[in-house]
C-alpha cells in the first residue's frame, strides 16, 4: 500500500481532511499529516462549509482534528503521494516557502498529487499548473487561469486527471477523487 503526505492546517474544510484522511487510512495506505508550525500530536481546528442555498457555502467551526507527524521532518522521497485539502489553510500554507517547495518535489518526482477546492492555491502558488487541465471550487478559476492551468467546470461531485494530477471541485467529490488517486498510487 502507499505512503501518503497530507499538508494541512488551521481551517482546513472539515471534511476535505477529515474523510480523505480516514478513508485512505481504511483503504490500507498509511497518511501522514502534517502542518508547517505544529508537531505531531499537536491539533488543527478545522472548518465545515456547506452547500445551503446561498451565494457562496457558508463556514462553521468543525472539529479538532490531531496531526500524526512533523512537517519539518518530511521529503517527498519518502511519500507515494500528495494530499491536499481545501478551505482556509491553503490561502496561509500556501505562503510557505517550504510547502510551496516540497509541493513542486512531489511534481519533479512524477508522483501522485490529489487537490480539492481551494487546495488547488497551493499548486497555483507552487508554479506547477502551467498547461494542465484541473478544476477546484469554482471562485478558484481566475487564480487557475492566471497561473496557466486550464480550468475545467465539472459538477461538484466529480473529479479529473491530468498526467500525475487529480483535481476535484469539492468535498461532494470525494468518491471520484479518492477512485482516481488511488488508481495512481
Amino acid at each position: 500500500m502507499a505512503n501518503i503526505l497530507m499538508i494541512t492546517g488551521d481551517f482546513v474544510e472539515d471534511y476535505e481532511n477529515m474523510v480523505p484522511f480516514q478513508a485512505l487510512i481504511a483503504m490500507g495506505h498509511e497518511v501522514h499529516a502534517v502542518c508547517p508550525g505544529k508537531n505531531a500530536g499537536d491539533f488543527i481546528s478545522t472548518s465545515i462549509h456547506d452547500f445551503e442555498g446561498d451565494q457562496t457555502y457558508t463556514e462553521k467551526r468543525g472539529h479538532n482534528f490531531q496531526l500524526n507527524a512533523d512537517f519539518n521532518t518530511v521529503n517527498a522521497d519518502q511519500f507515494d503521494g500528495l494530499y491536499l485539502p481545501g478551505g482556509r489553510s491553503p490561502e496561509y500554507l500556501r505562503l510557505d516557502q517550504r510547502v510551496t517547495a516540497l509541493i513542486r518535489d512531489f511534481f519533479a518526482a512524477n508522483k501522485p498529487v490529489a487537490s480539492i477546492c481551494h487546495g488547488i492555491q497551493l499548486l497555483t502558488a507552487s508554479h506547477v499548473v502551467e498547461g494542465r487541465k484541473l478544476t477546484a471550487y469554482p471562485a478558484c478559476k481566475p487564480e487557475v487561469e492566471m497561473a496557466g492551468g486550464i480550468y475545467v467546470d465539472v459538477p461538484l461531485d466529480q473529479a479529473i486527471t491530468d498526467g500525475q494530477l487529480v483535481t476535484a471541485p469539492a468535498w461532494p467529490a470525494h468518491p471520484a477523487m479518492l477512485s482516481q488517486f488511488t488508481r495512481l498510487l
